[in-house]
């Protein structure tokens, strides 16, 4: 029997090593999936992801979309307009210092009850950890990342990294047809810290991404012959000015 740990127990986790791991049944409990009534939608629409045009070399799949997010001190949140992703080169060194903008996520899921829940999850695991912001910038992003007869395919084709925000939450929808794909969290010197892999749905990684960096491996197919691929979620969460 899989217990369940508290908010608490997960903001003490992070404060004292900088990252979590949640496995997916703890997830989906503490989401509380029955409120999620758009999910078979909302998972589906992985399928109708744009590719990513920005990546630095070919050869490296992904497909993506983005909406962005603002929550207020008094936790209201509100669906900002369509705007462009940004890094610095300093936390992309492939993609960095410039606006890059992914096709959006629709309305009609942005606004929707999985992905707004998922959000106000991490506000309300976040926010405590940090209570002198007041204002927060949320950026959501689907990524879908395949693999092909000898071509693996790239989660984090920029290495080990830091995301230029305050914390990370990183939520497995789905795998196909993938091995590998094993994320490792790093310290300043780059020893590593711990390392998980991602393959229930609702397998959730938590990054507190001031204090440590993060990675994924490369991800193979398991039959050369078949699709291959590995969707997540990633909601970042970063105090506004």
């Amino acid at each position: 029997m899989t217990v369940s740990p508290s908010t608490s127990m997960l903001q003490a986790t992070l404060r004292a090593d900088g990252f979590a791991f949640v496995a997916g049944d703890v997830m989906r409990g503490m989401l509380d999936g029955a409120s999620m009534d758009d999910w078979p939608a909302f998972a589906a629409s992985w399928n109708d992801l744009a590719p990513d045009t920005y990546l630095a070399a070919t050869g490296r799949r992904r497909r993506r979309r983005h909406a962005t997010f603002s929550i207020g001190p008094e936790g209201r949140l509100q669906r900002e307009s369509h705007q462009p992703h940004f890094q610095s080169l300093q936390h992309n060194p492939l993609q960095g210092d410039i606006q890059r903008w992914f096709r959006p996520i629709s309305p009609a899921l942005a606004d929707g009850t999985s992905l707004r829940r998922i959000i106000e999850f991490g506000y309300q695991l976040f926010a405590p950890l940090a209570p002198d912001n007041r204002h927060w910038h949320v950026e959501t992003h689907q990524f879908r990342i395949e693999a092909s007869a000898g071509e693996a395919g790239e989660p984090t084709p920029e290495g080990v990294h830091r995301d230029g925000v305050d914390y990370v939450l990183v939520l497995l929808i789905d795998r196909q047809n993938i091995e590998s794909g094993t994320t490792t969290i790093h310290a300043d010197d780059g020893g590593l810290l711990g390392s998980f892999t991602l393959t229930h749905p609702l397998d959730a990684a938590l990054v507190d991404d001031a204090r440590v960096s993060h990675g994924v491996t490369a991800v193979t197919a398991f039959d050369p012959a078949l699709p291959a691929h590995r969707d997540v979620l990633v909601v970042t969460f970063k105090a506004a000015t």
